[in-house]
């Protein structure tokens, strides 16, 4: 089963609320996803299969009130039933994460989970490295708790350094010299 990932657009918005619609109890006006979508488009991806449907994706964003301390927050994860457990889900993070970490140099992510959601409190604290900052009481509208969840971002900070460095090293060795194009 090939899955694509890639950057939201606005035509993508639609399929992304019914996607929402279909997985999650937490539904959010069209208008919700327009100020992602335009306010950073860099941040949310989708998975299509095959044919271009969208089965998942990931909604994400920039807190604006911590300059000293960028920090991203994923907005809502969802993958369809009939495409989980293959590691959709995981992709999606991972991609917002590097997004956040490339675009915006941010220090972590945080997010909220349903206390009573364990297949995502296991994929976010053994896949994806999260830990419960905190315990938010009647978080959601239906009054359940919401664990409050970061995740370090080091590693993708890491990741972004090593590949500049390898850009550097692949262009000094294409370098090729000519009479005096390197004496001081």
């Amino acid at each position: 089963m090939a899955i694509n990932i890639r950057c939201a657009n606005t035509n993508d918005l639609l399929n992304i609320q019914h996607c929402n619609l279909q997985c999650l109890p937490e539904n959010y006006q069209m208008k919700y996803y327009l100020y992602h979508a335009l306010s950073w488009p860099q941040l949310s991806y989708v998975a299509e299969d095959e044919k271009g449907r969208i089965v998942g994706y990931v909604l994400a964003k920039m807190e604006e009130d911590c300059e000293d301390n960028p920090h991203g927050h994923i907005t809502s994860l969802a993958v369809k039933r009939s495409h989980r457990r293959l590691g959709i889900a995981q992709k999606l993070m991972n991609q917002a994460s590097r997004a956040m970490v490339e675009c915006f140099e941010a220090n972590y992510v945080s997010l909220h989970v349903r206390r009573s959601n364990r297949a995502a409190l296991n994929l976010y604290t053994s896949s994806l490295q999260f830990e419960v900052s905190e315990i938010e009481p009647k978080y959601y509208a239906d009054g359940e708790d919401a664990y409050a969840m970061k995740r370090d971002l080091s590693s993708f900070h890491l990741e972004k350094h090593i590949a500049k460095e390898n850009m550097i090293k692949e262009a000094n060795a294409a370098h090729t010299h000519i009479p005096r194009c390197c004496e001081h």
